[in-house]
């Protein structure tokens, strides 16, 4: 599912469960312990990158909508767990957007440092509130990191995908590159980052970012609770099944 391609001090983690790159419990875990890991093996930058033409498709919904409570309570944590350990990473994390990177796939990239993706007909942004989930505020929270007021307000609250080069131009993204360049690209800027003195790229990074890691020092057991209350109301459920059923009968075909 995550394999771990090391170029130098730099570790690429790709996520590698096809045919979509959709995050089970099994996954986000895996990705959450790797990240975690990382400093500690030596690894002094980490990227994030996906299959070709497909990063990520989000949640495994169709997996997710035939779990009890329990299981999409852990599912959940889980996802908390991984966007906290990219966002609080003590070393820079880029990523390279390989493809199709909706709803969960989006999450990933804004959690990270600096941004990638491959031109072509591939689409991003957060659609959560297509599928009956409203945007879990940490979410909002790192969207309006990036972009202006308005803008994070538009495509959150009409679930918004956006292609490449409109990602670009309202900066929810930072470079667009040829498909088979998005990875080179992202070691690139890491192994610019890394040729800067030491210290100071790491304590300013971290100054950077405060805004961002402080989220997580706040009490967020009740914004869980209300993720996990809006995934079972009736309207979410009707929706969920619905996307479930589709992608189930795309997937035959």
């Amino acid at each position: 599912m995550l394999l771990a391609i090391d170029h130098g001090p730099i570790r690429e983690l790709r996520l590698n469960r096809p045919p979509a790159n959709a995050l089970s419990g099994e996954l986000i875990s895996q990705l959450r312990q790797s990240v975690e890991a990382a400093p500690g093996n030596e690894t002094r930058a980490l990227i994030l990158s996906g299959m070709p033409r497909r990063f990520s498709a989000g949640l495994d919904v169709p997996l997710l909508v035939g779990q009890d409570r329990a299981q999409v309570r852990t599912v959940w944590r889980e996802l908390y767990g991984l966007i906290q350990a990219l966002a609080c990473s003590p070393i820079p994390i880029a990523v390279a957007i390989t493809g199709h990177a909706p709803a969960g796939g989006t999450v990933l990239a804004i959690f990270c440092d600096w941004r990638v993706m491959a031109e072509g007909d591939f689409k991003i942004g957060l659609n959560e509130v297509a599928v009956g989930i409203p945007l879990p505020g940490v979410i909002l929270a790192a969207l309006r990191r990036l972009l202006p007021a308005h803008q994070a307000e538009r495509l959150s609250v009409g679930g918004v995908l956006l292609s490449p080069q409109k990602a670009l131009k309202v900066g929810l993204i930072d470079e667009v590159a040829a498909i088979d360049q998005v990875v080179a690209r992202a070691l690139a800027w890491c192994e610019a980052l890394l040729a800067l003195p030491v210290t100071a790229m790491t304590a300013t990074r971290r100054a950077a970012r405060a805004d961002l890691t402080a989220y997580f020092n706040q009490n967020l057991e009740a914004e869980i609770e209300q993720v996990l209350a809006d995934w079972w109301t009736p309207e979410a459920q009707r929706t969920l099944h619905a996307l479930a059923e589709k992608l189930g009968k795309r997937k035959e075909a």
